[in-house]
């Protein structure tokens, strides 16, 4: 199996989504902070029924995993520590629809952004990482088939 992954550019393309993801992750844990404030949003997930005291701990994860990410520190792996968060937060969203934009915000960010970790998470942290590790529950070799020419 013959494999179109350019290994020269591959680093550079990993990097861009990495850092964009890392970007997303802070500003989706900064529009809690500025813009609904914490007591807001504590509210908004007691509306929903969940404990009030997770607005610190949620927002507090998507910060801190949003930086590591970004710097490239652990980042497969605090992506997908990051997805459960994000699943979370998705289900609250579907009955509002597709679209981010609808009224209370669809679903299409967060699965967006469950999507690209799992694709960070897979796919590794490219060029300019700062402590990159492989995931410990995957291969650390692709197949022979699937290596890069």
């Amino acid at each position: 199996m013959s494999s179109s992954l350019d290994t020269r550019t591959a680093p550079y393309g990993l990097f861009v989504l990495r850092a964009s993801l890392g970007i997303m992750w802070i500003a989706h844990a900064l529009l809690k902070v500025f813009v609904f404030g914490v007591a807001g949003f504590a509210g908004f997930l007691g509306q929903l029924g969940h404990p009030t005291f997770l607005a610190g701990p949620v927002i507090a994860a998507e910060l801190i995993g949003g930086i590591l990410i970004l710097a490239g520190i652990y980042g497969r792996q605090v992506s997908v520590l990051l997805i459960p968060v994000m699943a979370a937060a998705m289900m609250v969203h579907v009955p509002n629809g597709w679209l981010f934009s609808a009224t209370n915000g669809g679903w299409e960010y967060p699965a967006f952004l469950i999507a690209a970790s799992i694709a960070h998470a897979l796919a590794g942290d490219g060029a300019f990482a700062l402590r990159s590790r492989p995931l410990l529950f995957w291969q650390s070799e692709a197949p022979a088939g699937l290596r890069a020419a």
